[in-house]
């Protein structure tokens, strides 16, 4: 072999790299779509209106929250070298009345349906089978 054939089999050695990079992009990306479409198939479907209703509930719970209340806070304080003082560190406490308060306002917006117990003989299952090329 001589350069000119060397050089043409680097190049069709790099296009056919670069044509198999692109297809395994192509792929990875069909892969990650489809583990996310995975992820979703169980979870109930919601209006975006439900969407909103629920962030505005959050917000309401956390709006309501006393954040200036210093007793629902762990502080820290620091002395630097020329004497003055910062918060070192600071914890917030009481997490679990944040809690409390945006699931209250997030449970409202919902009725809890009725489960069988341990009843299987509704049970209803799909198999749906595509072909992957």
């Amino acid at each position: 072999m001589n350069a000119k054939d060397l050089e043409l089999k680097i190049s069709g050695l790099e296009k056919a790299i670069k044509e198999h990079d692109d297809a395994s992009a192509t792929f990875q990306n069909d892969l990650k779509s489809t583990q996310k479409q995975l992820e979703d198939i169980n979870k109930p479907e919601i209006t975006p209106l439900q969407f909103d209703l629920i962030q505005e509930a959050i917000e309401k719970g956390v709006d309501e929250y006393d954040f200036s209340d210093t007793g629902n806070f762990n502080i820290e304080y620091g002395i630097e070298y020329d004497g003055k003082v910062y918060c070192e560190n600071h914890e917030l406490n009481c997490t679990y009345e944040l809690i409390e308060m945006i699931t209250e306002k997030v449970h409202r917006l919902f009725t809890e349906a009725e489960c069988p117990e341990d009843d299987n003989s509704e049970l209803n299952t799909q198999t749906v089978a595509e072909k992957i090329i």
